[in-house]
């Protein structure tokens, strides 16, 4: 998208309603909250669809977790010998997953800091695929449409605000939004 000068000009809505679908699946493949969230938002504001969000968000951090797992399965050992540091930290995760593999595994995508070290954790704990994969799909769209409707609920909020912004203010405002999930804030 070039501007009349020459120059790169970003419109977010159009980068949404271009990309949306697919940079959903791949920004929702790890870390994805702030993505999901801002899908929902894109849907509130009628350029996404909300169950197509839902279910590329879903695809997402579904292959993403798989991804990790699979990993976790075959070079799990290899790379949390990496981190002596966390052994206990890692132990004690190792036993919860045996103990709970169930809650675990659905749960690990809403606990801070374990949605991407989580599915490792669970394939180098040797947890079967024939588990895995059924769990993952399920955390994967309970996680899915809870943020797609956070965000879309969001958009209740912020979406009529967004509109009376001029477009260099108001993908400011987008990056700032995305600057505060990411940092946590």
């Amino acid at each position: 998208m070039l501007n009349a000068g020459g120059g790169l000009r970003m419109d977010i809505n159009t980068l949404i309603t271009q990309y949306g679908y697919a940079a959903l699946v791949i920004g929702s493949m790890a870390e994805g909250e702030t993505v999901t969230l801002l899908g929902g938002v894109a849907a509130h504001q009628g350029l996404l669809k909300f169950p197509l969000v839902a279910a590329a968000v879903a695809l997402g951090g579904m292959m993403g977790d798989q991804l990790l797992y699979l990993l976790g399965r075959c070079y799990g050992g290899k790379i949390l010998r990496r981190f002596p540091r966390y052994h206990t930290k890692i132990r004690r995760a190792q036993k919860m997953i045996q103990r709970h593999p169930y809650l675990f595994v659905i749960g690990t995508r809403f606990m801070y800091g374990f949605r991407v070290v989580g599915p490792l954790l669970i394939g180098a704990s040797r947890l079967p695929p024939k588990i895995f994969l059924p769990l993952n799909i399920i955390g994967a769209l309970v996680w899915a449409l809870l943020f797609t409707t956070l965000g879309y609920l969001g958009g209740e909020v912020i979406a009529p605000w967004l509109h009376d912004l001029d477009q260099p203010l108001r993908l400011g405002v987008w990056l700032l939004l995305a600057i505060v999930r990411v940092g946590g804030v």
